[in-house]
């Protein structure tokens, strides 16, 4: 079931002398399926965005449609919308309330009105998909670590079955070892499932690694929409709105320029040691 943005707008305080136009003029389609990361510096307008596709932000103008229907109708059903298209906000771990960790990621399909079994079921089967281990599920939530607390929030909105799946900074404040151990689960995730993920993220090398598409925003409107590596062979345009290309881009093209005879578009480590071999005929 896709998602299609037209021609959205969004002005907040759109009544005051301190308006701001925080969306201009979106277009955009996500498809089944897709693994899309959105980048941008900050104020771009990347969270903004992605709260307007389960309806959480109403456009000023425009119109989302989730499976043909717009979502702005009256008879539109935002909970069931909800439940389709799963947010995953910044510091999630915020949201965590419940006595143990079980409880937490059964409190979304318990108020899908389910079964009690129906319930456990899908909040057991979530925390496996986030590999969070049998003996923490009746521990409480803040006696773990952050990226274990990262893991239980995103599993309380995989209960609730999600198509889409947005996940906003998801390794924002976490260490190297909890950022790798996230982004592993998110892609395992993909592949298992088939799931749409869209990535919110600061991090070059992260969208690069793990998605199909990049969409970049810059000051409300979409800069770039495209594969990553034709993206990234815009990084001189990057650096003038305070991004850049992944380390490793920046290191073939210094190689490239030094005449060793290496493609300059890699985007990935793996890509790049891949490059640095052939050049060195191993």
């Amino acid at each position: 079931m896709s998602l299609i943005l037209d021609h959205v707008n969004y002005i907040y305080g759109s009544d005051t002398n301190l308006a701001v136009k925080a969306l201009d003029d979106i277009c955009l389609q996500i498809p089944d399926g897709q693994f899309i990361g959105i980048i941008g510096h900050t104020g771009s307008g990347k969270s903004t965005l992605v709260q307007h596709l389960n309806g959480l932000l109403k456009p000023s103008s425009g119109a989302i449609y989730f499976n043909g229907q717009d979502i702005g109708d009256e008879d539109f059903n935002k909970k069931e919308l909800r439940s389709k298209v799963g947010l995953v906000f910044q510091y999630p771990e915020h949201q965590l309330f419940e006595i143990t960790v079980f409880q937490d990621v059964c409190f979304g399909p318990k108020n899908l009105g389910l079964s009690q079994k129906e319930i456990e079921l899908r909040a057991y089967s979530a925390l496996k998909q986030v590999g969070l281990e049998d003996e923490y599920f009746y521990q409480s939530p803040f006696e773990l670590s952050g990226g274990q607390k990262r893991r239980v929030a995103i599993a309380g909105v995989l209960a609730m079955q999600p198509e889409i799946l947005i996940l906003d900074e998801p390794t924002a404040g976490l260490d190297p070892k909890g950022r790798d151990e996230i982004l592993g689960q998110i892609a395992k995730l993909k592949e298992e499932t088939g799931m749409t993920i869209v990535l919110v993220s600061h991090s070059m090398e992260d969208v690069a690694e793990f998605v199909d598409r990049i969409i970049v925003m810059n000051k409300g409107k979409v800069m770039y929409d495209d594969v990553p590596k034709a993206v990234f062979s815009h990084y001189k345009e990057l650096e003038e709105i305070g991004l850049a290309a992944p380390q490793v881009t920046y290191i073939v093209k210094e190689m490239q320029q030094a005449g060793f005879p290496v493609e300059g578009n890699a985007t990935t480590i793996a890509e790049a040691k891949a490059e640095i071999l052939k050049a060195f005929g191993k």
